[in-house]
């Protein structure tokens, strides 16, 4: 009897656990909060090694970089690079990269480029990557834009191949007017959401004119991961409800949320801390 009680609270304990796990998994803090490695960009060039170890002991959950060439991640080898970030406690979870359809000329040609790429990022572990700009052609007409938008197709064909998504990260010139459409409205309609995802940029939507719940009423499900960012740090200028947009992310469909600070009262290091502190005292992470 003893040994079938035991028995019985031990299944009722992973029962538990699995029920708990099932409740939360679309809990905003479960999803962790990562960094875009651009907030510590200087820093990163000095010294990238004890830059992401000091990431680590903030308590961020994974990286995001800001830093590819020729095979190489923050100039280490792909595994290097996964190793020091997993030594840190955190995850690779994604990377911005890409390149610009070329002015005259195919994308075509940029196709051997993006597959060194995604190499490199699957040999570290990434499960995504973002392009995050397209060139003056994707601002100049709509047959320039809709180049564009195959161009994202063909790279996201590629990186589903890999076993990694693709997507498009917005600024603030993609909620302007061309010839009679919404950029960003565009770029929705003219690619595929099962080979491009959207990488919503918070701080930028705002500066656009754009209004983010518009755009997940309108297109649920497509913005795979934010970008949680202010004028400088998070919550510095009190016009952004961080927080209603986090509420908001089961439907726009977003799994990753990434801190990215690019002006600083601080210096780098601490306006990260700072952002990562902001994240808590509003209750939505630890």
């Amino acid at each position: 009897m003893k040994r079938l009680l035991m028995k019985s609270g031990s299944l009722f304990a992973l029962f538990a656990a699995a029920l708990m796990l099932s409740s939360c998994s679309s809990k905003g803090p479960e999803l962790g909060i990562g960094l875009q490695l651009y907030s510590v960009r200087d820093d990163m060039r000095k010294d990238p090694v004890a830059t992401v170890e000091q990431v680590g002991k903030m308590g961020y959950d994974y990286v995001e970089t800001a830093s590819y060439a020729n095979g190489k991640i923050y100039g280490m080898e792909p595994s290097e690079f996964k190793a020091l970030v997993e030594e840190n406690g955190m995850i690779f979870r994604g990377a911005h990269a890409g390149q610009a359809v070329p002015d005259s000329g195919s994308w075509k040609s940029l196709m051997p480029w993006w597959d060194e790429c995604i190499a490199a990022h699957k040999e570290a572990g990434a499960e995504y990557i973002v392009q995050p700009f397209m060139g003056g052609t994707g601002y100049a007409s709509l047959a320039g834009l809709q180049d564009y938008c195959d161009y994202f197709n063909a790279v996201g064909e590629k990186c589903n191949a890999a076993g990694i998504k693709f997507g498009y990260h917005n600024h603030a010139g993609e909620f302007s007017e061309l010839e009679g459409e919404i950029i960003y409205d565009y770029m929705l309609e003219n690619t595929d959401p099962d080979k491009v995802f959207f990488q919503l940029d918070i701080y930028w939507i705002y500066e656009g004119g754009g209004d983010p719940y518009a755009y997940f009423d309108k297109k649920p499900g497509r913005f795979t991961s934010f970008h949680l960012k202010d004028e400088k740090e998070l919550g510095g200028t009190g016009t952004i409800d961080f927080m209603k947009v986090l509420d908001h992310a089961e439907q726009a469909g977003a799994r990753y949320h990434v801190v990215e600070v690019e002006k600083y009262n601080f210096e780098p290091l601490v306006s990260i801390e700072k952002s990562l502190d902001y994240l808590k005292d509003i209750g939505y992470t630890k």
